[in-house]
Order: structure tokens, then sequence, then C-alpha cells
């Protein structure tokens, strides 16, 4: 039986003990999208870019940690990313004073690959998400390291419940809550406590098309997994979705909306436009989905949306980015 997820009192533990070492992010009204969608939608970001390590991902890497034996540590730990989650892995590891040995993807933004190395990582570099999953897995093996996964397992969704947990302290009242969706990790733990907070709202997540593991899984009533990712937003490309992360979104998730990388680079080039930021796909996929799919939808409403990660260079967006004047 799948487990309800943490609850809120150990979240607030968490996010007491998390404040030593991360950023209590702010929550803004989002006037530019507000006028770019009409309707009267009311519109709030959490800016969670502005997390350490430039993504939500610390906060379940030290929950992780934090939860290790002496033994353990002193092993150091590994862990499979595209970047987002290896930086917040070896940013952990420095921080509670291991030594982490993390795998990534080739084709990993390089900005990110640097990254992992300035918090003390060892980087390892595998062909495709699936050959890194089995690298760590032979790290594992030979070194005894403990695995970080990115998106499993009751650390990770205490870790990112303590998000939805400031979403609900910071944002009096909402009718909508928007997470971007890879693994499933981010938006279990944050529908969970919010869940548990505010059961009346709606928890809706945002997969790219080319990445649609959650769709998939939660179609079929059980985790699935898919050949290969195809989409610029890497950081939301897991493979495969897992039972806990994946019983979370089945129990307390409402629904999911689909955006295409077309409509990732025209919100990309939106939001620097418009609000000044520049953020990964991933990140713009919350954005991406109300200016489309979820428009109609949400008139009228209060909508949060959860903004995840920054971890890009100029270079890769400016290549990436569309900027449109008409976002419709």
């Amino acid at each position: 039986m799948i487990a309800a997820g943490p609850d809120i009192a150990d979240i607030g533990a968490l996010r007491e003990r998390l404040a030593q070492k991360t950023t209590l992010t702010p929550v803004i009204r989002c006037a530019a999208i507000e006028d770019a969608i009409g309707g009267d939608t009311q519109v709030y970001a959490k800016l969670e870019f502005l997390q350490r390590t430039g993504t939500f991902k610390a906060r379940g890497a030290l929950a992780t940690l934090y939860a290790l034996t002496p033994e353990q540590l002193a092993a150091g730990v590994t862990a499979v990313s595209a970047g987002n989650h290896a930086i917040a892995t070896a940013f952990a590891a420095q921080a509670v004073g291991t030594t982490a040995k993390v795998v990534m993807t080739r084709s990993a933004n390089p900005s990110r690959v640097e990254a992992c190395r300035s918090y003390g990582a060892e980087v390892v570099l595998a062909d495709d998400v699936h050959q890194a999953f089995a690298v760590a897995e032979g790290i594992q093996e030979t070194e005894g390291r403990y695995f970080v996964h990115p998106f499993e397992g009751p650390a990770v969704a205490l870790g990112t419940g303590t998000l939805g947990l400031e979403i609900c302290e910071q944002c009096s009242d909402f009718d909508a809550v928007i997470v971007p969706v890879g693994g499933g990790g981010l938006i279990g733990g944050i529908a969970n406590a919010v869940k548990r907070l505010r059961p009346a709202s709606e928890v809706i997540g945002v997969e790219p098309e080319g990445a649609d593991t959650m769709h998939r899984s939660l179609a079929s009533g059980e985790p699935m997994k898919i050949d290969a990712v195809h989409t610029i937003a890497d950081s939301l490309g897991a493979p495969f979705a897992l039972p806990y992360s994946f019983g979370l979104c089945q129990m307390h998730v409402d629904r999911l909306a689909m955006v295409d990388d077309m409509q990732l680079r025209q919100a990309m080039g939106f939001l620097f436009r418009a609000m000044k930021i520049a953020v990964e796909p991933a990140c713009a996929a919350s954005t991406a989905a109300l200016l489309g799919p979820l428009r109609q939808d949400l008139t009228g409403k209060r909508v949060v949306l959860v903004m995840c990660g920054s971890n890009i260079d100029w270079a890769t967006f400016e290549e990436q980015a569309i900027f449109d004047d008409d976002v419709d």
C-alpha cells in the first residue's frame, strides 16, 4: 500500500532545519502574465529558481542526506542527473561534510557540469539517462556510496513538501497551483502538503510532450517508462515513474496538462521580455501551460505557478527562447 505522504508536522520540522542552508524563496504577483491572459485571472509565482543551487532540488537532497547514518555519510553519495539534481547533491554533500560522485549525461549543459565541480563533486559522464542509472548503480556497488534519488522516496517528498508548505503560508488563498512534472518528486511533495492544508485547491501538473511518463502512468494506473526522452526540458526528462512518487501523484494530483517544445520556447521568451527573468525550459513549463492549454479553464481563478529552476547559460537560453510578440 502506498503511504499517504509526510505529515505537516514533519514537513514543518524539516523546513526549520533547511532554513540554515536554503533560502525562503518569494511568492510574487505576476501582472505581466495577468495582462497576457486576461479574464481577471490572478497569477502568483513561487520563484524557486532563486533557491540555493538554482532549483528546488536542494530541498530533497538535503532532506535525504540529513537522514543518513554517520557510516553512510562517511562512504559518500552518488546521484544521476541532467544537471540540477547533481548540482543539488554536490551542494548537499559539501554542506554536511561528505563527498559526492555524480553521473551526468554527456548532453548536460557545460555550465551545470562546472557547477557540480564547484561544490567539490567528481563528475562521471554517460551517453544517456538509462546508461547513467547503470553507471550510478555500479558506483554504489563498488564504492558503497549512498544513491540520492532525483525524485523517489519519502525524503524527497518531505523536502519538496516544504515548498508546498511555504506556498500555503505565503499565498493566503489560491484556487490552483501549477507544477512542472519530471519524475513526480516535486509535484508529489507539493501536492501532499497542499492537499493537507488547502484540500479545495487544485493541483495541476504539466509535462512536456516528449517526456510524458506521468501521463502514461496515471492513465495505466501504475508506474510506466518511456523508451526515450525528446524535449528541450531536460530537467523534466525522467524516463520512468516509480511507486512512491507515482502513488503521491495518483492520490493528490487533480490533473495533468501537456505542452510542446515550441510552447516552452515561447514561454521562456515571454518571461524574459515581460518579467526580465531568464529561466530554463522546465521552469517555464508552468507559465507555458497557463498561457496555453490551461488558460480558459483557469479564467477568473487565483493561480500559483511554481517556477522551479534557472540553471541555464546565456548562450543556451538565447538559442532556445523564442521572443514572439504573440504568445497565443
